[in-house]
């Protein structure tokens, strides 16, 4: 019996300018070691970094520079109300 495959690195990056974009904007994505980089990066950064797989198989088909669509505002709300509380130094 083989051991169970592990389930390869996904990772999407978006970015909001309320002043200069109508929605969040795919930033960064891809999968296997640049998946891995990009949460790297953001780690050293001190970006946080939200797990949520159905959310970023969805984000995976857009093109860097592309607004997110319609059908994922409220999830990409959700992670980026998250971060402005952390950023804020608000308690969770």
């Amino acid at each position: 019996m083989s051991p169970p495959k592990k389930k390869r690195a996904q990772a999407a990056a978006v970015q909001y300018d309320q002043k200069n974009d109508d929605a969040p904007r795919i930033v960064a994505s891809g999968e296997g070691y640049v998946a891995e980089k990009i949460v790297e990066l953001a780690r050293q950064a001190d970006v946080p970094v939200v797990e949520d797989a159905a959310l970023v198989s969805a984000l995976l088909v857009l093109e860097l520079g592309e607004e997110i669509p319609g059908e994922l505002y409220e999830a990409v709300a959700k992670i980026l109300t998250f971060v402005y509380k952390l950023d804020k130094g608000e308690k969770l």
